[in-house]
């Protein structure tokens, strides 16, 4: 085993809690849940905070010298994690949650995510001109299969808690199937023509795939493209040829264009919904669970408003 996860392992048995260390709030969230009372996790990128192009500073470093375990998005989504690791001498087991998951394909034009280079980058295949979609946790069933990579990566890494991860991953699991079951009852309240929304920033792919909603975006899916001036003249026209009453900010996009597009299309800005990052503990959305149930609450009443 290598000195600097013995190291990680000496620390976690003084403080009788096993590092972990996830790349943003989502990530760590899920790994609490799965981990409970066993696992000390640090955060890089914590709540309401960017992880597009974030930039982790040295004492994240100084974090994955101590870790027993670093879980990650993968997909490109977090790729500074990748030198970060690097920058850090870390050779200790990497879960990467979006193993095993088939990435939806988005065009490479509306994409801006930085894929780093080298690395332990996770493989991924998709059509040409296309990358990978990396925000599947907008997918509740995707979720549990991120549950059960994170879970599996905990027991073979601290198998002294090997047991209590997978009661807690099932248990997990059990109660982001219910939550998945919820949110397709209460979509399914609204007539299929009503379910369109639009948001500031492109990452409800997954959900919209999932759900059988329309998501509309005037900006790309990284929270730094800027749209055009035709692509925003375009949503404008759209929100109001079609009636869409459901119009959503984003906890970390800047609100300048969308509010610009609210104003012009006479419609108004519903609310902020939670997609990349969770809210601070006592905001909205602090959990996974609690930003779902958060963002239904808001969409499904909007959607089914009275365009007139």
């Amino acid at each position: 085993m290598p000195a600097l996860l013995l190291a990680g392992r000496a620390r976690a048995q003084g403080s009788g809690r096993f590092p972990v260390v996830a790349s943003f709030s989502i990530l760590a969230d899920m790994t609490a849940q799965i981990g409970g009372d066993r696992v000390a996790i640090r955060t890089i990128a914590g709540p309401d905070v960017d992880a597009h192009g974030f930039q982790p500073r040295p004492s994240d470093v100084a974090a994955l010298r101590d870790a027993g375990l670093v879980v990650r998005n993968g997909l490109g989504f977090d790729a500074w994690m990748d030198r970060l690791i690097r920058s850090a001498g870390f050779r200790g087991p990497v879960a990467t949650a979006t193993e095993g998951v088939t990435p939806r394909a988005m065009s490479a034009r509306a994409h801006n995510h930085d894929h780093g280079g080298g690395g332990r980058r996770q493989a991924h295949a998709v059509g040409p001109g296309s990358v990978p979609d990396p925000h599947a946790w907008q997918d509740l069933r995707l979720g549990q299969s991120y549950v059960r990579t994170i879970g599996a990566a905990l027991a073979a890494a601290d198998p002294a808690g090997a047991e209590t991860y997978r009661a807690n991953a099932a248990a997990y699991g059990a109660r982001l199937a219910a939550l998945d079951a919820w949110v397709r009852a209460e979509i399914g309240t609204v007539p299929e023509a009503r379910r369109r929304v639009v948001t500031s920033h492109d990452a409800f792919g997954y959900f919209a795939a999932a759900y059988g909603i329309a998501f509309l975006a005037p900006q790309g899916v990284s929270t730094e493209a800027e749209p055009s001036a035709a692509e925003v003249a375009r949503l404008i026209r759209q929100i109001r040829d079609e009636r869409i009453t459901a119009v959503f900010m984003e906890n970390m996009a800047n609100p300048a264009t969308l509010r610009r597009v609210a104003e012009e299309a006479r419609v108004r800005v519903g609310g902020r919904l939670y997609a990349d990052a969770l809210s601070s503990p006592g905001g909205p959305a602090p959990t996974y669970e609690a930003m779902f149930r958060h963002n239904v609450g808001l969409i499904v009443p909007a959607m089914r408003q009275d365009p007139s």
